[in-house]
């Protein structure tokens, strides 16, 4: 009786643990992530754009496609994608891709055509660029680590001495190296009111915070959370998602705060999509899904 009285006690437990979930205030009721297609080798980059249409990579068959927020529908937008990771909208509208087939940094209008806009660092290649997000005045922070890619036709080795972060100013041409310490930099992601950088280390299994100086240096660098992680996102709670092992959610304070498993070996990336920003879309391996949430992405 004694074990049964534990037993049932440890249930209860459980049970208000479950429903004290603090996903229930940021996913719409009854809500779980869907599967909206699944015919990709490994999909990653998602990016939305001014309308809330999300454009993703299909990365080993170097194409980009187009979710359509409306319409659900998926199309093509470019055959010749330069391989790209990481992407993400600017101002204008351009699609700026982390091209990593010759390690550069592109640019898409909004009809597929492409043009490169860095190549170099200090005259070297880079070691291949797989994430960048812009800020509201138009800085480019972009993340450079080395993954070996078996695409590749220039020397497969490291073309950099250091995994690093940069930035490019508004206007410029040239890259300026943030940290050179870094375990691995994959993933980043800033705050709305430009603040805040976070930016995951995998090989550290760490994402870190700095603050934005007006002149888009970075200082006070701090762990955030002790957890790695692919692509990230913010939405306008200051909540911080991850990937890998489906999505976890850490609030602006480095607490857990949810977790959404996803049926797929990695998942990779992540960004708000829809009309009101309010679908998280999630690339995951061979399959993109979307989640409708409570809370709402960044415009």
């Amino acid at each position: 009786m004694y074990k049964v009285l534990i037993m049932a006690s440890m249930m209860l437990s459980v049970m208000t643990a479950c429903a004290q979930t603090p996903s229930n205030d940021i996913v719409a009721e009854g809500e779980t992530p869907v599967r909206v297609a699944d015919s990709y080798s490994f999909t990653e980059g998602p990016a939305v754009d001014a309308r809330g249409d999300v454009y993703f990579t299909d990365q080993p068959n170097n194409k980009i496609y187009r979710w359509d927020c409306e319409s659900g529908q998926i199309t093509p937008f470019t055959d010749q994608s330069g391989r790209s990771n990481g992407m993400y909208f600017d101002a204008q509208g351009n699609l700026i891709a982390c091209a990593d087939m010759d390690n550069q940094l592109w640019s898409f209008d909004i009809e597929g055509h492409s043009k490169i806009l860095i190549t170099d660092y200090r005259g070297k290649l880079m070691n291949g660029p797989n994430d960048v997000w812009i800020s509201r005045n138009g800085g480019y922070y972009l993340t450079d680590p080395y993954f070996k890619r078996d695409y590749w036709t220039r020397d497969p080795e490291r073309q950099q001495p250091v995994e690093g972060l940069y930035y490019l100013a508004p206007g410029a041409k040239q890259l300026v190296m943030l940290d050179s310490t870094l375990n691995q930099p994959n993933g980043l992601v800033g705050t709305p009111d430009g603040k805040h950088l976070y930016v995951a280390e995998a090989k550290a299994d760490r994402i870190l915070r700095y603050d934005i100086q007006p002149d888009g240096s970075l200082t006070n660098r701090q762990v955030f959370a002790n957890m790695g992680s692919d692509g990230m996102t913010i939405d306008d709670q200051g909540n911080i998602y991850l990937t890998g092992d489906g999505v976890t959610v850490f609030d602006k304070n480095g607490q857990k705060i949810a977790h959404f498993p996803i049926p797929e070996d990695w998942t990779a990336n992540v960004c708000f999509g829809g009309k009101e920003r309010n679908i998280l879309f999630i690339t995951a391996s061979k399959s993109v899904y979307t989640l409708k949430m409570l809370v709402h992405g960044v415009k």
